[in-house]
């Protein structure tokens, strides 16, 4: 009996083929590992299990009736029939259900070509229906800027719900009504907000929800691919960018379960209008007699570097400096550089909003996050520092939810009360700038800063003229009972007036509680690190 519980893998057969499976999977997860296909709505690997679509039914021996195959788990020996004439049977009867309501807007449907619904009909549907009366027509609702909806279509999956609720942690869609009433929507009149959002948009297996800069523009089969990274933040987001005709038409998430897994922020969704704005630049522009003219490129590059050479001619290569957007790539970071250098000057940066650089050189090779970003979720807890994570950051923020789901503890210090209730932060302290160092020092103090005789005299006043409160004792503690642990700085922090000593603080309160220390800088920060961007390297 004792083998039988401790047992992790159990054998099953599905469609005559022998597996090995972990218990507690369910068979649509094993069937998914070992590339047999079953049809689904409302199953996704990253969202609960809601089993309220029935299109996974499969036959299962010596079972009484059909089983939902995303919520059945395996056991030893069982066997599995997904395509039995009983299980086709249930499949196509759960279909033709579907199918009821459903509007036959396929021609007009801006998910027509990637419609889960549509792909599965064709294999599960039928080319006649038996239903007579008339079809149930449910109201459109504004639910903001981005998200267009068209709910008669909706089937009821609840992936964009879970989401809400598990993910993103906002509970701003959810089910009304009952039987046939039912329907998906706001519970008041209000937008959707999360900065998440628009990934219910790639949830939804029909066009219920889709978006609304992309409406009527393109059909799918039309667009061509290109895998980016997101240039936003230092996560790195994998993207996938669709063209058409040389236009950015749309952004979708390329899947990588180490950065990113399935889902992109809204920044990242939707900043492509700006791209395709009538404002932008077309041509290169130079200043004539005061009046601003287009030129071509040759005529404008030879403007410039005729221009630069002039100045460092009359006023010397120190008098010169280059500034570098942290959005920059880590070739145009390199370039930068070395036309600053070439011409004798290291006056060359790309830490725009920063102000203190006494600590240059006792900064890291680069600032970086100090692991993985997936290990971000195995964290017992973790201290914010100068950082409105969920903004700057939100692919970090979604990986701090899953950790405060796993049971950490998040806290934050910053200048301003951010939202930060989808991570569940109950221990903050909000104070103006010059009272952040006064509070990191005080925690110091209580994990014992006081007593390290070697520390600079700056810090070492910082720390005997503080008074740790509640909150702050309640922060030490934390981190110092934690086995894993991080304190994490964010870009805040690193535009404070004491920007050296912030991270100085936090440095020691790192190493007097034995966490791990990370930076969440902007942009491509780390690439301009590493090729050099910066004036003492």
């Amino acid at each position: 009996m004792a083998d039988v519980e401790n047992k992790t893998m159990v054998t099953i057969e599905i469609d005559g083929r022998q597996i090995e499976a972990e218990v507690g999977k369910n068979i649509i997860e094993v069937a998914d590992g070992a590339g047999i296909h079953i049809p689904r709505f409302c199953y996704h690997e990253e969202l609960s299990v809601a089993a309220n679509c029935r299109m996974c039914l499969v036959e299962v021996e010596k079972a009484p009736k059909p089983l939902p195959a995303c919520a059945t788990p395996v056991t030893d020996g069982m066997k599995v029939m997904t395509r039995s004439a009983y299980a086709r049977e249930a499949q196509k009867g759960t279909m033709e259900f579907l199918l009821i309501n459903h509007p036959l807007d396929c021609p007009i449907c801006d998910q027509g070509g990637e419609c889960d619904l549509q792909d599965t009909a064709l294999g599960y549907g039928k080319d006649v229906s038996r239903y007579q009366e008339n079809k149930r027509i449910v109201k459109d609702k504004d639910i903001g800027p981005l998200i267009s909806t068209d709910m008669t279509r909706c089937i009821h999956c609840t992936r964009c719900v879970r989401f809400g609720q598990e993910v993103a942690g906002i509970m701003e869609l959810g089910m009304i009504g009952r039987g046939e009433h039912s329907r998906i929507t706001t519970f008041v009149e209000k937008s959707v907000n999360s900065e998440l959002s628009g990934n219910i948009i790639d949830l939804c297996p029909v066009g219920a929800l889709t978006s609304k800069p992309f409406r009527y523009s393109a059909r799918s089969w039309e667009l061509s691919n290109h895998d980016v990274v997101s240039p936003h933040d230092s996560v790195g987001t994998n993207l996938n960018v669709q063209v058409l005709r040389n236009q950015v038409m749309r952004v979708l998430p390329r899947t990588n379960k180490d950065i990113n897994n399935y889902w992109i922020a809204d920044r990242d969704r939707y900043s492509y209008e700006a791209i395709n704005s009538e404002e932008r630049l077309q041509l290169p522009m130079i200043r004539v007699d005061g009046q601003w003219q287009d030129t071509d490129w040759s005529t404008a590059l030879d403007f410039a570097a005729r221009g630069i050479k002039a100045a460092v001619d009359k006023h010397g290569a120190d008098q010169f400096g280059a500034l570098a957007a942290p959005t920059s790539t880590m070739e145009e970071f390199f370039l930068t550089q070395q036309l600053a250098r070439a011409l004798g000057s290291n006056n060359v940066d790309h830490r725009v909003r920063q102000m203190d650089f006494s600590d240059d050189a006792a900064m890291p090779a680069f600032p970086w996050l100090g692991q993985s970003i997936t290990d971000l979720e195995q964290n017992g807890a973790v201290l914010l520092i100068g950082s409105n994570v969920r903004k700057d950051q939100p692919m970090i923020g979604y990986r701090l939810r899953r950790a405060y789901q796993n049971g950490a503890t998040i806290m934050a210090i910053n200048s301003i009360d951010y939202d930060f209730d989808t991570m569940g932060v109950t221990l903050k302290v909000i104070v103006d700038q010059m009272s952040m160092l006064r509070s990191l020092a005080a925690i110091a103090k209580v994990l014992g800063g006081d007593k390290q005789a070697s520390l600079p005299q700056g810090i070492q006043s910082w720390i005997a003229q503080s008074s740790p409160s509640d909150t702050e004792k309640a922060i030490a503690k934390a981190l110092k009972q934690n086995k894993k642990a991080s304190v994490l700085l964010g870009n805040a922090s690193a535009g404070h007036c004491h920007a050296a000593g912030v991270r100085a603080m936090a440095q020691l309160i790192s190493e007097l509680s034995g966490t791990v220390i990370g930076y969440l800088p902007e942009g491509n920060s780390v690439a301009a690190w590493l090729a050099g961007c910066i004036p003492h390297r």
